[in-house]
């Protein structure tokens, strides 16, 4: 099989990084690594990379990191390349003057059954949305946000308890296989695609995926059993659910929750109250039953069990959450 296609790879997180490696190891040309510019992080502001330009470095690619996708000098030097094709995943909005470069066009990896959960966040929506089932799709570049013709895809199950991180490894793996398989069918020249209007119907409610802001994290304990227990594993551990614990003089404890367990039953408490032995565990009534935490951070501390937290900050029946 030749293996000629002259590919321009774009994408920043970990995500990202996995599909780019299986490229390699199945002998495609990349020409050309787009990444994020670096960036100063942490206390002393020192310059981090990428882990995609971490990677490229590493294996002696071409690397560009333009601040901005519609300048000049970024679009002549890409245009030099001449790529076939370009592969986004995880990656910024691309001006058109960008996606309509190559030859055959631009096709992104979505986290997503499309034209499900389109939007920045598909990994964290649909488990706060309670879905059993996602997947990825690879689907050519348009005009539009996430709405292009499909090329392939592959449908997951979301496990009861899976949490957004443990997710997103998964979906990293079944994607990065994806994209293989889209480059192989296109180099092919096996190019089939399927209009997204194709897959809706007027029985099916399309859900969007928003970027995910601080709001959005807020715990509300009046939510039910099942969209509070959604909420904290759809956003752990990044950005993680947030909430309030309120001692009996009314001071409040900023928490992060990152891990819970939930218990249906009935009961007569009001929501919000806590329940714990002081030693081992931490119990919030909710509609429905209880939210057992069981990973949890205060303001500016570690992560903590339960158990943790509680040696070195007792609390009694007598604390509650702030219920939104």
């Amino acid at each position: 099989m030749k293996k000629n296609l002259n590919i321009v790879y774009m994408g920043t997180p970990e995500f990202a990084v996995a599909p780019l490696k299986l490229l390699l190891e199945n002998g495609f040309n990349i020409s050309a690594v787009i990444t994020a510019p670096d960036k100063p992080c942490g206390r002393g502001l020192k310059v981090a990379h990428s882990p995609v330009y971490l990677f490229a470095k590493e294996k002696g690619l071409k690397i560009l990191q333009p601040v901005k996708l519609k300048d000049e000098n970024f679009i002549n030097e890409l245009s030099e390349i001449n790529p076939d094709l370009q592969i986004v995943v995880a990656f910024r909005m691309l001006p058109e003057a960008i996606w309509k470069l190559p030859k055959i066009g631009t096709f992104n990896l979505h986290a997503s059954l499309l034209p499900q959960y389109r939007g920045a966040a598909p990994i964290n929506r649909a488990i706060m949305n309670g879905e059993t089932k996602t997947g990825v799709t690879t689907f050519f570049i348009n005009e539009n946000i996430d709405t292009g013709n499909i090329l392939l895809q592959q449908e997951t199950p979301i496990n009861p308890d899976e949490t957004a991180g443990e997710l997103h490894d998964k979906l990293m793996n079944i994607g990065s296989d994806l994209v293989l398989k889209t480059v192989q069918m296109i180099e092919n020249g096996n190019i089939k695609t399927i209009p997204q209007n194709k897959f809706v119907t007027e029985n099916i409610v399309l859900n969007n995926a928003p970027k995910i802001f601080s709001n959005d994290c807020k715990i509300n304990w009046n939510a039910g059993i099942d969209s509070v227990f959604n909420h904290i594993r759809g956003l752990s551990p990044y950005p993680a659910a947030h909430t309030e614990l309120i001692s009996p003089e009314g001071t409040p404890y900023y928490i992060k929750v990152f891990r819970c367990t939930k218990r249906k039953e009935t009961h007569n408490y009001k929501t919000g109250k806590i329940l714990t032995d002081r030693r081992t565990q931490i119990n919030v009534a909710v509609p429905g039953g209880f939210i057992n935490l069981v990973e949890i951070q205060l303001h500016s501390k570690k992560k903590m069990t339960i158990p943790q937290f509680l040696c070195g900050f007792p609390i009694d029946d007598n604390w509650s959450v702030n219920l939104i």
